[in-house]
């Protein structure tokens, strides 16, 4: 048995809510050079470009990659060895995103109640997923999700005679529909299976995933590489101003379900999709 302070996952979530914010990850920032390298629309070629020279000069002048810092979304995999002491889990991963929030003028987002929408002036609560893992080990993944790419996000439950054509199409009519409103070029996480619940999860999850992976399943790898490449002829375009890069990645997460059903959710982002992980 491991001994784990909570103390030390609240000081690593402080540290990841502000990097997460000033410091694109690798996959996308390499995934916006060559898109605009490979952009045939002018304008879509200088709005990659400005993508570009906005993640630099975040990450040099340590500021907010962009305005809407995100609700922080944590999933974290305890090991079924380690025994926590110190406190609350909960409360100390609501404390580091308190903390990191603040300490690094990162915008406060978050109303205690959806309908009389009182700011809570630290970005808390977090939404938290926990798994137990087995091992003594603790990895946290952080995921800050702004809203005007989340508002465009679906679950559809569809038939199980709907099938792979049935799916695709209805990733492909979510991101049209979606059109400029995610901050295009997005990137696209996609569930399918379990429950009404569980499809959403799996969605949110696939963005974890690095731009230009793929599913280990070969159903699911042929879905994602023809979702991208159907998408990226809608003409949507970087922003919604036209263009061959509407959509960067297409990440496929399924799970096992009913009979009598075929769940799939989409969860689209913006071209920013932070994350940030480590591992205690």
């Amino acid at each position: 048995m491991r001994e784990v302070n909570v103390g030390e996952i609240a000081d690593k979530l402080a540290e990841m809510c502000i990097s997460a914010n000033y410091d694109l990850n690798k996959d996308i920032y390499g995934a916006i050079c060559s898109a605009c390298e490979e952009e045939v629309s002018p304008i879509g070629k200088n709005i990659l470009g400005q993508l570009v020279e906005n993640a630099d000069m975040a990450h040099e002048l340590r500021k907010p990659i962009c305005q809407d810092t995100g609700m922080a979304v944590v999933f974290i995999d305890v090991g079924q060895d380690v025994h926590l002491v110190g406190g609350s889990l909960t409360e100390a991963i609501n404390e580091g995103v308190r903390r990191g929030y603040k300490d690094g003028y990162l915008r406060k987002s978050v109303v205690s109640d959806p309908l009389l929408r009182v700011n809570t002036g630290d970005n808390t609560p977090a939404v938290i997923h926990y798994n137990i893992v087995e091992g003594d080990g603790i990895h946290i993944e952080l995921a800050p999700k702004g809203f005007g790419s989340e508002n465009m996000s679906k679950v559809y439950m569809l038939k199980p005679s709907d099938g792979i054509e049935g799916a695709k199409n209805a990733v492909l009519d979510c991101i049209e529909k979606a059109g400029p409103n995610p901050c295009p070029p997005m990137v696209v996480g996609v569930g399918i299976g379990g429950d009404f619940e569980l499809v959403a999860e799996l969605a949110k999850r696939a963005l974890l995933r690095p731009v230009g992976s793929h599913s280990h399943l070969p159903h699911l790898k042929e879905m994602e590489e023809e979702i991208l490449e159907r998408a990226n002829k809608l003409g949507i375009g970087p922003q919604g101003l036209g263009g061959k890069t509407t959509v960067l990645g297409v990440n496929i997460e399924s799970f096992a379900t009913h009979i009598a059903g075929l769940p799939l959710a989409v969860n689209i982002s913006c071209h920013v999709t932070r994350h940030a992980q480590a591992d205690i």
